[in-house]
């Protein structure tokens, strides 16, 4: 069973049990990942020691477990586990390898179509810039208006001149 389980049965949480392991240096076994592995005997070890804390005892007071068994157990690794994880090693770092080409040639083409969306829209730009330029010229002739003065038309066309002040008469302008 594993930690959890354990500290299920016996109503504690999951570090009480990790923490009653280590300060008494139960000899739990562990799997192949270092998690406590706990058999039958351990739990009967370890519903002792709650009922001896709950009796009043101290942990500190409570005598360790003098017999050892073995902390670890795991496998041998062989050559051809070796050999197989170098293989697998060997196809991750390939694989991670292709995967930055990709990316980069993504990445470049992306950058390159950036590029032509910006200079079309410059260009855009530069043609509205133009037609904005000429409609502002257009409408300043417009507020300038006629540098010349043209004649009023008369309906029977004759043509009505504007008449001169007496001023202007007199002196010639």
């Amino acid at each position: 069973m594993n930690t959890t389980e354990v500290a299920i049965i016996l109503g504690v949480s999951v570090s009480t049990v990790q923490r009653w392991v280590k300060q008494l240096g139960l000899p739990m076994e562990r799997n192949d990942r270092g998690h406590y592995f706990f058999k039958e005997e351990d739990i009967e070890l370890l519903k002792n020691i709650k009922e001896q804390l709950q009796s009043g005892a101290l942990l500190q007071d409570i005598a360790p477990v003098t017999e050892k068994k073995p902390s670890r157990r795991g496998t041998i690794k062989n050559v051809e586990q070796e050999q197989t994880i170098e293989f697998l090693m060997t196809k991750v770092k390939e694989l991670e390898l292709n995967l930055h080409a990709k990316a980069d040639s993504v990445t470049s083409y992306q950058l390159l179509q950036h590029r032509r969306e910006i200079e079309d829209l410059q260009a855009h730009i530069t043609g509205l810039n133009k037609k904005v330029e000429l409609l502002e010229q257009e409408l300043n002739t417009l507020k300038a208006g006629p540098s010349i003065e043209k004649p009023y038309v008369l309906d029977d066309s004759k043509v009505k001149r504007k008449k001169k002040n007496f001023v202007s008469s007199f002196f010639g302008f």
